[in-house]
């Protein structure tokens, strides 16, 4: 039969069936969905539509470009995992990467990159007292590369007024950040997103928290 797009089988708004009065147009095509997976050996196919045009079917990726909004950056990281998606909680369980899902992916580079723009190590309040000695003893060789007095005046008045969300710092020290995929990896071949923030990140915290209790529950 073929996959279609168009509203010919479809019945109508009051429930009545309507008659195919022509046969499929070649612009009504669908094709099979990508399910693109998330794995390490990434794979993406290239396929010729409609008018010689070229899409980008991924088939399995792991790493995509993800910008933190409120900071204005972008940073290319890994994706750890699926946590939730609105629509089918199967693709969850089968860790598939469509727009709109949500998933945790790697803080490091958003890390790094606080380092160096404000001097301050983010996501490192619940290490021992004695290790974070060991520690300061370790990158005092590493970190002391001397910084001029402009630059440190330039962190000093970076950090006047800075504050991050509570929320954020609290990831960082999981080493995990909430995201969203903005990207359709089926149609461009790729699965780049942005941080989740404020309302939208407590929004999404709370929905999984709930989803959570629910399968606590199931198991009692």
């Amino acid at each position: 039969m073929g996959i279609s797009r168009d509203s010919m089988h479809k019945r109508r708004a009051t429930g009545g069936k309507k008659k195919a009065w022509r046969k499929k147009r070649k612009y009504e095509l669908g094709r099979q969905p990508a399910m693109t997976k998330l794995s390490s050996n990434k794979t993406v196919r290239r396929v010729r539509v409609r008018g010689g045009n070229v899409k980008w079917r991924a088939l399995r990726l792991d790493s995509g470009n993800y910008s933190w909004g409120s900071e204005a950056i972008t940073r290319k990281t890994r994706i750890l995992e699926v946590v939730y998606n609105a629509s089918n909680n199967e693709l969850v369980r089968t860790q598939t990467l469509v727009k709109s899902a949500i998933v945790q992916v790697d803080a490091a580079p958003f890390k790094q990159w606080y380092l160096q723009h404000y001097g301050i190590d983010i996501g490192r309040k619940k290490k021992a007292a004695a290790t974070k000695k060991e520690g300061e003893d370790a990158e005092g060789a590493t970190q002391e590369t001397k910084k001029s007095n402009h630059l440190l005046r330039k962190i000093t008045k970076r950090q006047e007024g800075h504050k991050l969300d509570p929320h954020i710092e609290e990831q960082f020290s999981s080493g995990r950040l909430m995201a969203c995929i903005s990207a359709r990896p089926g149609q461009c071949g790729r699965a780049d997103g942005y941080i989740l923030e404020g309302k939208e990140l407590e929004f999404y915290m709370k929905k999984i928290q709930r989803k959570k209790g629910k399968g606590g529950a199931g198991a009692a």
